[in-house]
């Protein structure tokens, strides 16, 4: 196998590949495959890759091809049900030059095209290119864990596993969408399928694209996320959910490298790491802050004490983290105001130095309920019971309640459709707050990107279809970019056994009585795995690597960077005084304004690096 990994791809109208090219925008990505990089140059087609070896370390050279080389393909994922398939296939004939796990996608699609797909478990995003019928495969797995962006243009289809290899194109568009910068100002990220450069998109989850010299590219959705309940007893899916985590985990661990797993204070890491636990020594990372109150390093300590495992910990310090916070944002390609992804880099930095392959536990909430903000249909529900009229007076109430008075926000949400209160786990900036700070934009209301997700699930209770809503928006668009953008920029490999889509299947079919009870999230999941783990980490709330970028936006040295960003070019989408009324309300604790701050400050620092120095990191 070889997973940690990029490619790019050119196919020009002119039929003519600039080999120079194709190695600039492989190597822009050398941090994705440091061991190796390599390229496919036909007459109307060039490939680029760059490896790092996982599995079959000395024959598994990409780009790959097949007996009659009129196939090419390069891979960034990994298929864990390749011995499976490549059985099959020489079963069928089929003759294998190497041992990469992605060579069965070559013989797969000359069995059944297209279709392959369907036959793939695992984490992936690749380009395939049929010399025979000049035509371009392109696709990504089906929750977004990997990467694959594109555009076309002047006679020109591109693709690549980064933007950063895109920008070495001629005519690279270094330009905002506007649409996008206000999309992002609501969640913290761009949603699929657009980015924030004009002109460049994300091949969307579940999708695979066919491209023919001359025509537009034709996006196909082959697999759709779908929740349908079945009535089974407790124990049924108890055992179930051991059984089929067991089953992921084990092919998650397929490697010929030292591996680990990310451990935090919560249920979820500490489920991975028990289960690899089991079947071999592990060595676990975390990382922590001086700050109190923003550290889950002693929960994690007692977790790997409990397991007995190699444990290693890092406290990141503000002035450390500043420092390198340009080089996060370069490697993002696109802004992500997702605190969190700081302590993923450190994490991944630390754990790179002593293995190849983690394993952590992205996807556990969205797959199995667990985040705080799903239990607010139960505690609406009593409001929501009161007499029509009474539930009017209370709403005329609160709006002429002041904003700090308890009960008003309750009552606020409590007024409002899910689809109005519910975006997804980040709504940053209210429709009302964008048009004060940014220069009156055209404001295109953020509900438009989730009202065709909840139609599609109107049939489905509330806590449902939030994580519907969560597993097609919030998850692809911040949580699986940044682990996959943070353990990249550290040539890591990251692994998230909780996005087997074999797991999902099952996990879909739990009634909601079983996911939420109380103030409990996940409480299935815990059930299943309670007689593994210590009761503290069975029963503890989730954190989510909290962050104090409350704290540090206070200090000297956060206030220079941010007025100096401030003085950029980028500054000139807000409205200043906006902006200085909401920092002056935050360091002065009128208001804590940490989120909106650092979506501003993100965005600032991307510009900067992204627009006004077209990608080059000063």
């Amino acid at each position: 196998m070889v997973i940690l990994c990029g490619f790019c791809g050119l196919l020009p109208e002119s039929n003519s590949v600039d080999v120079a090219l194709i190695n600039n925008m492989r190597d822009q990505m050398i941090h994705r495959g440091p061991d190796e990089g390599a390229n496919y140059i036909g007459q109307s087609f060039g490939l680029g890759f760059r490896r790092l070896s996982i599995i079959d370390l000395t024959t598994g050279h990409q780009p790959l091809s097949n007996e009659q080389q009129n196939i090419q393909l390069a891979c960034n994922g990994e298929i864990y049900n390749y011995t499976d398939l490549r059985r099959e296939m020489i079963r069928r004939g089929h003759r294998f030059n190497t041992g990469n796990d992605a060579e069965v996608i070559i013989h797969l699609y000359e069995e059944m095209g297209t279709d392959c797909l369907q036959q793939l478990r695992g984490m992936f995003s690749f380009v395939l290119w049929d010399e025979n019928k000049q035509l371009l495969f392109g696709a990504r797995d089906r929750f977004g864990i990997k990467p694959f962006y594109y555009l076309e243009q002047d006679g020109l289809f591109a693709c690549a596993s980064e933007i950063k290899a895109l920008t070495m194109l001629p005519g690279f568009p270094f330009k905002v969408d506007e649409g996008s910068f206000l999309d992002y100002l609501s969640f913290q990220y761009v949603p699929e399928p657009r980015t924030m450069f004009k002109g460049i998109y994300r091949l969307p989850p579940g999708h695979f694209l066919l491209k023919k010299t001359g025509t537009p590219a034709k996006l196909t959705r082959y697999w759709r996320i779908d929740f349908s309940t079945d009535e089974k007893p407790r124990h049924y899916f108890v055992e179930g959910i051991r059984e089929k985590m067991r089953e992921a985990v084990k092919l998650h661990l397929q490697s010929d490298v030292p591996r680990g797993t990310f451990l935090s204070g919560g249920i979820d890491s500490a489920i991975i790491t028990a289960l690899v636990r089991e079947q071999e020594a592990i060595s676990t990372f975390s990382v922590g802050y001086e700050e109190s109150g923003y550290s889950e390093l002693p929960e994690a300590r007692q977790t790997a004490h409990y397991l007995e495992t190699d444990h290693h910990e890092y406290i990141i310090k503000p002035a450390e983290f500043l420092e390198h916070l340009p080089r996060l944002i370069w490697h993002f390609d696109e802004p992500v105001a997702d605190p969190a992804a700081i302590s993923l880099y450190f994490v991944a930095r630390q754990a790179s130095k002593k293995i190849t392959v983690t394993l952590s536990g992205e996807g556990a909430d969205e797959v199995f309920a667990g985040y705080g903000i799903y239990r607010e249909p139960f505690a609406l529900a009593p409001f929501n019971k009161l007499p029509k009229q009474l539930r009017v007076s209370l709403e005329m109430i609160a709006k002429i309640l002041p904003s700090r008075i308890p009960g008003k926000n309750y009552l606020a949400r409590a007024r409002q459709p899910l689809e109005k209160r519910f975006l997804g786990n980040a709504s940053i900036f209210s429709p009302a707050e964008k048009q004060r700070i940014t220069k009156k934009l055209e404001q295109r209301l953020p509900y438009r990107i989730t009202k065709p997700l909840y139609c599609q699930v109107a049939h489905l209770d509330e806590v449902t279809r939030m994580q519907y809503i969560d597993l097609n928006t919030w998850m692809p668009g911040d949580i699986l970019v940044k682990a996959d953008k943070m353990t990249m920029a550290n040539s890591l490999e990251l692994r998230v056994p909780f996005l087997d889509h074999h797991l999902f299947e099952f996990a879909a079919t739990i009634p909601l009585r079983f996911k939420i009870q109380g103030k409990v999230t996940k409480k299935i999941l815990r059930e299943a795995f309670q007689d593994m783990l210590p009761r503290e980490a069975i029963n503890r709330p989730k954190r989510g690597f909290p962050v104090p970028t409350r704290q540090w936006l206070k200090r000297d040295d956060f206030k220079s960077f941010f007025r100096d960003l401030m003085q950029g070019e980028g500054a000139n989408w807000f409205n200043k005084k906006g902006i200085e009324q909401l920092y002056f309300a935050h360091t002065t604790g009128k208001q804590d304004c940490s989120r909106k701050l650092w979506t501003v400050l993100i965005f600032l620092l991307w510009h900067r690096i992204y627009i006004e120095q077209q990608g080059v990191l000063r």
